[in-house]
């Protein structure tokens, strides 16, 4: 591919009478085969839904959309978003009913400017500053006069899937090293030193803490490489951010209390976004317990939330040590460490931050950082936010299909 942006383009015609039927059994045939016919049957009593997207779609397109597990939408002659499926909307390619990449909104004119099929690979940034790359083949067609299709089949992991086993490899090789090596060394000294009760409890309490330290890598590593899957947000729904944010913050409480830190949480916003709530927890956690990691004793982790511009910004703030400004570029870096040395004290494996930016790519936000070395660090991620009008249709599609 040539970076960013168009690949391949070619169309077609297929020489039906009927405007909307093509992008229909295009839908049907590569999404869900024959099967999906006795769903339009059904979705035709979904018109109440149907009719929240847009009342003159053609019957049971709202409907079949809904169900779907690739990225697809549908726009109106203003290039704005009547219908989406919830992976269109987990991955950001919608953000205020509207098409987040200029590329696709190239593609659905020239469809419409032709009034033929076209098709176009893509490589596109998932959320707005492009830290995670996806790898998508567009389909775009007219439906009836006045809508254009867009569907979607997600590449990207088997394009990244050479990547990541070279990576691991090289990253699980460096890193197992000094665990490993210091838990042999430490049996070796323990049998050594086996008839002084002093020294066995001193190196026996040092071979505990490498043991921790290599089984939280272990999980780590496990975590991210999870991560790194596409299909990890099969399962996503529409979920509430006051939700994550509070159950990240009982889940550092503890610690936090011990050091007399106080984890100060904004007013609750109702805000929403759609995604995992499981793995945005994990996300919103991570960067807690970072603050409170390289925070001083007695001091606060502020957590707040808003709504800005059709995204919700969830922000950790701390008032500890800082990052120079020549390692923020560097900080969502798998295995890379500001200071290696205050690492190995606070049990820090470098993977952190990496899956808090795993995780956001994945929901199609970013995360960013704000840093001066003595004042503390600020670390926003930025979700798009759900449309209710959108995620409630859907919804109530999906219930009204039979079981």
């Amino acid at each position: 591919m040539n970076g960013v942006g168009t690949v391949h383009d070619h169309s077609y015609t297929d020489g039906m009478d009927n405007a909307w039927l093509v992008p229909l059994s295009m839908l049907l045939g590569g999404v869900f085969g024959a099967g999906v016919v006795g769903l339009i049957i059904t979705a035709e009593r979904t018109a109440r839904a149907a009719d929240v997207a847009e009342r003159t779609l053609p019957d049971g397109v709202a409907a079949v959309i809904a169900t779907m597990h690739n990225p697809a939408v549908v726009v109106d002659p203003s290039n704005t978003v009547v219908a989406a499926s919830p992976q269109a909307l987990t991955v950001g390619l919608v953000v205020r009913r509207r098409l987040v990449h200029r590329e696709l909104l190239d593609l659905v004119d020239r469809v419409r400017a032709s009034g033929e099929m076209g098709a176009e690979d893509m490589e596109l940034p998932r959320g707005r500053r492009g830290e995670l790359v996806g790898y998508l083949s567009f389909r775009a067609a007219q439906l009836g006069n006045r809508y254009v299709l867009v569907t979607a089949d997600d590449l990207t992991e088997s394009r990244r899937i050479d990547e990541v086993r070279r990576d691991f490899v090289a990253n699980i090789s460096h890193e197992l090293k000094t665990p490993i090596g210091a838990i042999g060394l430490l049996s070796e000294t323990l049998i050594a030193a086996s008839d002084d009760p002093v020294h066995v409890r001193k190196f026996a309490g040092q071979l505990l803490t490498e043991a921790e330290r290599l089984g939280a890598l272990t999980k780590d590593i496990i975590e991210l490489s999870r991560l790194q899957s596409v299909d990890t947000l099969e399962a996503s729904e529409e979920t509430s951010i006051d939700k994550v944010v509070q159950a990240a913050i009982d889940g550092n409480e503890v610690v936090a209390r011990a050091r007399g830190i106080e984890l100060v949480r904004a007013k609750k916003s109702k805000l929403r976004v759609m995604g995992s709530p499981a793995l945005l927890q994990v996300a919103v956690s991570n960067l807690i317990a970072n603050a409170v990691k390289y925070s001083p004793d007695n001091t606060r982790v502020g957590v707040g939330v808003r709504s800005t511009k059709g995204f919700v910004e969830i922000a950790v703030t701390d008032q500890g040590v800082g990052i120079p400004e020549a390692d923020l570029d560097r900080v969502f870096e798998r295995f890379y460490r500001v200071d290696p040395a205050r690492s190995r004290a606070t049990g820090g494996t470098g993977l952190g931050l990496a899956i808090v930016k795993h995780v956001i790519g994945n929901h199609g936000g970013d995360v960013r950082v704000w840093s001066q070395p003595g004042k503390g660090s600020t670390f926003t991620i930025r979700l798009p936010e759900a449309d209710t009008e959108l995620t409630s249709a859907l919804e109530e599609q999906l219930e009204e299909q039979p079981s």
